[in-house]
């Protein structure tokens, strides 16, 4: 599968063979909306509390006798019913929205989602990320010449890490080490930016996905 390589100033430089291992797989729309929802899920805080009877302050001793004054029974001032008193049925910091999904069918659906970005023609390709001076404005200049106007992904390998910094102040564009790429940033995101580097990067490490 052959797709066309631009260098930074929006010039086509060649045409790169991609391996159909990880850039030529069919669609699956459950399989990513699987993985999506897990990866999701697994990012969300648990910011809610509320405090049961145990966690209220309050004595423990019985307001009152059981018997003879006339009064309901009650045995603490921290039952929930009465007055700050503690929560029965409340959101507790204990719950988990863990999701957790096997690493071939993790793999398998990243290696979709770079074939969705093929078949879309959202993905860019540049010979290298590479840059002489970091700066906001030469990284903003490329943009606009390979006329990436919308949300952008720019997986950088670890030799181009230098660079990084030259996009992070620009807007809709977000930085990852093309090691750490996955299914919900690639989604959460319309454009992929990936160079030769990273390409080889990831034909390495997801080679043998399609044989899974």
């Amino acid at each position: 599968m052959k797709f066309s390589v631009h260098n930074l100033k929006g010039e086509k430089v060649k045409d790169m063979e991609l391996p159909g291992s990880v850039f030529g797989l069919p669609a699956n729309d459950a399989l990513l909306h699987q993985v999506f929802v897990s990866q999701y899920a697994n990012q969300r805080q648990v910011l809610a509390h509320t405090k049961d009877r145990s966690e209220r302050a309050g004595s423990g001793k019985k307001p009152w006798k059981q018997k003879g004054t006339g009064r309901a029974r009650v045995g603490s001032v921290r039952t929930p019913v009465w007055r700050k008193g503690g929560v029965v049925f409340g959101p507790t910091k204990d719950r988990n929205f863990k999701k957790d999904i096997p690493k071939k069918m993790n793999k398998k659906a990243l290696a979709v989602a770079l074939s969705g970005k093929v078949r879309d023609k959202e993905l860019f390709l540049v010979d290298s990320l590479k840059m002489s001076s970091a700066k906001t404005k030469v990284m903003k200049e490329a943009f606009e010449k390979l006329k990436i106007n919308r949300s952008g992904l720019i997986a950088f390998s670890k030799e181009e890490k230098t660079t990084m910094r030259a996009s992070r102040n620009l807007p809709k564009i977000d930085n990852i080490d093309v090691m750490n790429l996955n299914v919900l940033d690639i989604l959460n995101h319309k454009y992929l930016i990936l160079s030769e580097e990273g390409v080889r990067i990831l034909e390495q490490k997801y080679k043998s996905v399609s044989k899974k």
